[in-house]
Formats: structure tokens, C-alpha cells, sequence
């Protein structure tokens, strides 16, 4: 339920800049990137560039076209290049393609996975000596040999509810797991996930625009208060094709899950990350894979909810595990203290060293730099709605350090090459559009001599754009940041309508001081040129930088305390003489349709105007990994689901609702909206509502859809709240 277009917004003349644009060399002295489907090295110390690969060498046998690169891997040795194409989506993400091999010695360049239908395997990774090719066809795993181009398979048993080397939709969405197996150092074995799914139940979407036969389209989906899938760990002997399973404990009658797991430093045991159901207990199991005992080396208890690192951090979306001293310790997040640190854990588990020191969350890790006895690390202690970069020392030593120039306020995001000599820095805030640079750490200085991000700090004007940032203090003393957008022509002496954007859901951060803050995608034209004020608040309950206390305030109590904070604000915004409290609309995308709705429902007499889309109308349709994480079990506390869930509301309607909702949403489902439309009917509740036909839950498939989309929000907002000051 992650979709709620933070402003994450680094446009650039339309375009978003991606933070994936290059790849480091090994050495870390320069980097990698495709331009016209070459592959040109880029070297920071000299300032040169060069062709590494060439377009005209990737093409195909009996074509006249080289392939299209989505995406691109080096072997260790550096000799061997593994091209990804042909991309298709599997859920959110394009994940299943065709991959290509090009050996830069022989200049060889050949398909792999011969035999197989087109764009059906998925994330190939080459053995750490570069013999063999792993991947995942049709939920089997398959190991190739690239010198003979032999293909064993190592699982025989996957089917749709029994997945090797990947993953079932829940744990994708919410754990970010994908990629479900990995090499051993010694490329001798393979570790790997198989989920069984067989026990979860499957919701059916109706495809009913693809043939005159409307077709059934079925995903294994546990909802809230339903047993999670089961899951099991497999080490592959890849020599003898045969499998040695890991005794992990389970819970037969809750079950448990297994979010993260990677070979621990070496090729004979595995480190592994096992949550109880509620998530609340996180166990780090060592594990030995010849054997297959395991053992608890370090467990951890929250009395709400432990989030997994890449919950947080989304470099290890794709998985790792952060070794130190020579595989002797390891690094780990943990809220213990109230805020997020990072502690060094020794293997055995028995001693824990705090790394980072004050009272500030860790936000994002950027670089391990031991040789340096450094790590960096992403914060921002004392403005909640930007981001630094920061470093302490890994034996703990000292205090936090800031590495960010003290006159850049914004928005950074650093790409750390390996050795930490160089990091690709990308900057905004809410006045400077996106800038990229080069800079040499720890100094920050920029390679180009000049600072690009300083130069243009220099000559910024603030007041050039009409959006500023301000705290609002509630009833209940509760503090939260928000940004607001201005009309053009603002007049003091006038009332103007607001519109407020929300999320409020412990995924979501709207107010980041970054490049178009203060943006409507939806609205078709400009939302200020017409006369709207824009504002976007944080509630607690949100993930931003405040402190353990403040993010887990909402435990049990989603649709309840994260609402009152958004009303409550509200109110106080209202009081301000240029806003027209007859004249109030709020909007919301996923989390945010929900929190949308409640709003309308619960508050009638604050907002007047709600345009909901892709809402959770009723929390115990949604998957059970998220909604049970934040809320509890059913079995144990359904009444906090009842009353954190919009449809309870719905009798309250008194405004202008508009609902939106895509037949073909794999992640809110559409029965959302037909349980919502039921219980309006039932109060005889007027509103308006539209479904998008075999739509996902971002809305965007088929052509014309964006175009409709937003031109049925922009004249349900200005019938229903007129624009201009009055």
C-alpha cells in the first residue's frame, strides 16, 4: 500500500533523475553508464571517458539490432558482462526478461538460457568465479554452465503455491523480497527460499476487458488474520543437485516469517532474520549449511512492531548483510534506545557496540568504509523534513560528524563508491531543482573544482517559488512539520479554498523540503494559477525522523490517532484568516484514499471535499504481513481494525466524496470499493464514483487513462471546491 507520490518529484524539464544512473567500478575510481545503449566508463581522477562496451557488439545472432540494456552486471574478475532485456513486469516491478552474456576477452557475446520461452527467467546472477549462471524459471531454479552451456534444474516442484527462488506477492510487497536465492562464496552451492502457498487463499480479479469471456485471474493474498504462507531454506549442492533444508523454527498455528537471509561471510553457514507473526520478536539465526541446525544468536522485542532495514533503506531491497572485521561482526539496526542507531553485533552474539551516538534516527545507510574505520550514514537531527549526510566511527568512538556542508539546507542523497573516496551527490530542496555532482569525501569537495549545488544555492531566490514550510501545533500538542503552495497573486485580505494532500500511514512522508514540494500531478493545469492553497502535513505515525516514540504512536490505532493529527491541524490552519473554512477538499492515494476518506467521514465539519483513489475502505481486506504489523491480529484485537477502517465511518458522509478504484488492483482490492458503495447506499449517502476497468492499483495501464484520470479530478475539485479568493 505504498503508492502516495511523496514529492519524491527530482524533476528535471519533466523528467525524473534517477539515483541508479551509474554504476561504480570495482576500484571506486570511476564509474559506469549506458548512453545510447554503449557502455562508457567514466574515470573521476582523470576526467576522461571511454567506450567499455559497445552497442554494435550486442547484437544477437540471425538479428540486425542490438539489444535494448535495462540492466547490467560485471563478473568479479571483470571479464564477463551479464545483460538483462527484454524486461516484463511481475507485479510492480519488471523483473522477468532474457539475459545475454559478453566475454570482454574473447569478445563472445551469446544468449543464455537457451531452450527457454522468451523473457521467463529471472534475476541471473553469475558464480562468484564466473563458471555458472543461476536463475529462476517458472518458479524452478537453474543453474548453467557457461562454458558448455549445459542447464541443470535444481528444483522440480514450483508451481504457482510452490515458489523457488522468488518469492509470493506478499512478501515482495511488504518485505521487498524478490530475488530469493544466492551463491555461496566458493560457487560450489546455492541458497535459496521456497515459499509453499498451497494454505494461502486466493483473491480473484475479474479481467473483463480483454475478451468477450470475462477471465479470472487468481493471487495467492492472505489477508489480515489469515496464517502467512510457509517458507523453507534450501541449500543446493550444485555438483549433486541435491538439497539440505534448514531446521528453522515455526509456529504451526500462527507461523512465522523470514524476511532476510545471506551466506555469513563464508560458504559454510548462513545468517537469517526470523520474525514471529506479530513481528514483534526478531531472531538472528546462524545457520550451518551442511548440517542444517541453526541456532539464535541475538533476538530483539518491541512491544509495536521491528522493521526490517530494508523497509527503510531500499539499497537492500535486492538483499546483503554488512560484515565486519573479517566476518567477526556484523552491523544492525535497532530502535532499543528510542532512536535508530547502528550497533556492531560479534558473530556469537553476546557483545553489542552503539556506532552511532546523539539523539537522531539513522535514516539511510550510505558506505561501510572500515579500511577508514568510517561509517556513513544518511540523518538529519534537527529538521525532520531534509536530509544529510553524516559519519561516526565504526568502534564507536566520538561523536556523529557532519559531512553534508552546513550551508546546503535541503535535500541529499549520496551514492558511495567502494572505498568511500568518492560519492555521486545528488541535492534539491523545495526552491532548487535537481543538481548532480562528483564530490571527494570526507572534504565534500566537487570534482568539477566548482560546486555545482553551492553556485546554485548562491544565486537562488526562495521567494521564487510561492511554497514555504512551517510547523502547526494541535489541541493535543502534537507538533507536525508541513509544507504550503500559495496562490498566484496571494491577497492576505482574501479567502482562499485548501486543498490538503495526505498519507499519513506509517509508509508515507509528505513534507521533505525537495524539488516540487508543493506540486499537484493530478490536477490538469496549475492548481495555484487557479487559486488553491496546497498543504501537506506529517502525523505521528509517519516515517520520519522523530524518534521511535513518535513512528510507533500509531500501533493498534491506524485510522484513529494519525486522523485526529491531520484534523486537528486542520483545525488550527483554518483559524488562519485567508483560508476559507467553507471551502476545505482533501486527497489521498492508497494509504492515502483511506486516510481521505476517514477524514470526510469522521470530521464532516472539517473537510468538505474528499477525492479518494485506491483506498483501503476496510482494513481486514488488506494483506495480513502490513495490516498486522501496525494493528495486532484480528483473532486478538478486531475491534481496532473496525475502528481504524473508513467504512465504520461512512454513515457520517455529509461533504462531496469522489471514489476511484482499478478493477485489476493486485494490492487494494477492488472489493474495497464495492463494500464502501454498499454501505453509502445503505445511508443513502449521495457520491461519485468511478472505476477503471482491469486498472492496477497505480491506475496507469491503457492508453488515455492518465489523461481521464486527471481531468475527473480537476473538475470534481473545482465544482465542488471553486477556486480563487474570495
Amino acid at each position: 500500500m505504498r503508492i502516495f507520490f511523496p514529492i519524491i518529484a527530482l524533476f528535471i524539464s519533466g523528467q525524473v533523475v534517477s539515483q541508479q544512473s551509474h554504476q561504480w567500478a570495482p576500484d571506486g575510481k570511476g564509474y559506469f553508464s549506458v548512453k545510447d545503449n554503449d557502455i562508457r566508463y567514466y574515470s573521476l581522477s582523470g576526467g576522461k571517458d571511454s567506450i567499455f562496451l559497445s552497442a554494435g557488439e550486442l547484437t544477437p545472432t540471425g538479428t540486425t539490432s542490438p539489444i535494448k540494456i535495462k540492466s547490467w552486471s560485471l563478473s568479479e574478475s571483470q571479464d564477463q558482462v551479464l545483460l538483462y532485456t527484454n524486461a516484463k513486469k511481475v507485479w510492480r516491478y519488471e523483473t522477468r526478461g532474457d539475459y545475454y552474456l559478453f566475454n570482454r576477452k574473447t569478445r563472445q557475446f551469446k544468449k543464455t538460457g537457451i531452450g527457454f520461452a522468451p523473457s521467463t527467467q529471472q534475476f541471473a546472477k553469475l558464480s562468484p568465479d564466473g563458471k555458472k549462471l543461476a536463475y529462476v524459471v517458472e518458479y524452478n531454479l537453474y543453474v548453467e554452465d557457461l562454458e558448455t552451456g549445459v542447464i541443470i534444474q535444481l528444483t522440480n516442484d514450483g508451481s504457482r503455491k510452490r515458489i523457488n527462488g522468488t518469492f509470493d506477492w506478499a512478501y515482495e510487497e511488504e518485505f521487498f523480497c524478490r530475488d530469493g536465492f544466492r551463491w555461496s562464496p566458493d560457487s560450489r552451492k546455492i541458497v535459496f527460499w521456497q515459499i509453499n502457498a498451497g494454505v494461502t487463499r486466493d483473491y480473484y480479479m475479474l479481467n473483463a476487458t480483454d475478451s468477450i469471456y470475462p477471465q479470472v485471474i487468481p493471487v495467492e493474498y492472505p489477508v489480515a488474520g489469515e496464517k502467512p504462507s510457509t517458507y523453507r531454506i534450501g541449500v543446493v549442492d550444485i555438483t549433486k543437485s541435491s538439497t539440505r533444508w534448514m531446521q528453522i523454527p515455526d509456529d504451526p498455528t500462527w507461523g512465522t516469517y523470514l524476511p532476510r537471509m545471506e551466506w555469513a561471510a563464508n560458504s559454510d553457514e548462513l545468517i537469517m532474520q526470523h520474525l514471529d507473526r506479530k513481528q514483534q520478536v526478531s531472531t538472528i539465526l546462524l545457520g550451518n549449511s551442511i548440517t542444517g541446525e541453526t541456532r539464535p544468536i541475538y533476538i530483539e522485542r518491541d512491544s509495536a512492531w521491528i522493521d526490517i532495514l530494508p523497509s527503510w533503506d531500499q539499497d537492500y531491497t535486492n538483499g546483503g548483510w554488512d560484515w565486519i572485521k573479517k566476518g567477526a561482526a556484523f552491523l544492525w539496526a535497532s530502535e532499543k534506545d528510542g532512536w535508530r542507531h547502528i550497533y556492531a553485533i560479534s558473530r556469537d552474539g553476546k557483545s553489542s557496540q552503539l556506532i552511532t551516538r546523539g539523539d537522531f534516527d539513522v535514516m539511510d545507510i550510505a558506505a561501510v568504509d572500515e579500511k577508514g574505520n568510517y561509517l556513513y550514514y544518511i540523518a538529519s537531527p534537527h529538521n525532520a523534513t531534509q536530509r544529510y549526510l553524516y559519519r561516526s566511527r565504526l568502534d564507536g568512538k566520538g561523536e556523529a560528524e557532519r559531512v553534508t556542508p552546513t550551508n546546503q539546507p535541503g535535500t541529499h542523497y549520496y551514492d558511495i563508491a567502494p572505498g568511500a573516496k568518492y560519492a555521486h551527490h545528488q541535492f534539491s530542496n523545495h526552491y532548487i531543482p535537481p543538481i548532480e555532482e562528483y564530490v571527494e569525501l570526507p572534504k565534500h569537495a566537487a570534482l568539477n573544482k566548482e560546486s555545482a549545488v553551492a553556485e546554485a544555492l548562491k544565486t537562488a531566490d526562495p521567494a521564487s517559488v510561492p511554497v514555504q514550510f512551517f510547523t502547526v501545533r494541535t489541541v493535543d500538542g502534537v507538533e507536525m512539520d508541513g509544507w504550503m503552495a500559495k496562490p498566484a497573486g496571494f491577497d492576505s485580505t482574501k479567502k482562499y479554498p485548501v486543498v490538503f494532500y495526505v498519507y499519513t500511514e506509517p509508509w508515507g512522508q509528505t513534507a521533505k523540503d525537495e524539488f516540487g514540494a508543493g506540486y499537484n500531478h493530478l490536477y490538469k493545469g496549475s492548481l495555484l494559477q487557479d487559486g488553491y492553497i496546497y498543504i501537506s502535513l506529517d502525523n505521528r505515525g509517519t516515517p520520519v525522523p522523530k524518534g521511535r516514540a513518535w513512528r510507533k504512536s500509531v500501533y493498534r490505532k491506524i485510522g484513529l490517532v494519525n486522523i485526529r493529527d491531520q484534523a486537528m491541524a486542520a483545525k488550527e490552519i483554518l483559524k488562519w484568516k485567508y483560508v476559507d473554512a467553507e471551502r476545505v477538499a482533501v486527497w489521498g492515494w492508497s494509504g492515502g484514499g483511506s486516510a481521505t476518506l476517514n477524514l470526510l467521514f469522521q470530521y464532516p465539519q472539517i473537510y468538505k471535499t474528499g477525492i479518494a483513489v485506491a483506498a483501503v475502505a476496510n482494513q481486514l481486506t488488506y494483506d495480513n504481513i502490513y495490516q498486522e504489523r501496525y494493528m495486532g491480529l484480528p483473532q486478538e484485537n478486531r475491534e481496532d481494525f473496525i475502528k481504524g477502517s473508513p467504512i465504520t465511518y461512512a454513515k457520517n458522509l455529509q461533504g462531496n466524496l469522489l471514489y476511484i478504484h482499478g478493477t485489476g488492483d493486485d494490492n487494494v482490492h477492488y472489493n474495497n470499493a464495492e463494500m464502501l458503495i454498499n454501505e453509502l447506499v445503505k445511508y443513502n449517502r449521495p457520491f461519485q464514483f468511478m472505476s477503471y476497468p482491469n486498472r492496477s492499483h497505480s491506475i496507469s495501464e491503457g492508453p488515455g487513462t492518465f489523461e481521464h484520470l486527471s481531468q475527473l479530478y480537476t473538475n470534481f475539485l473545482r465544482t465542488y471546491c471553486p477556486p480563487g479568493g474570495r
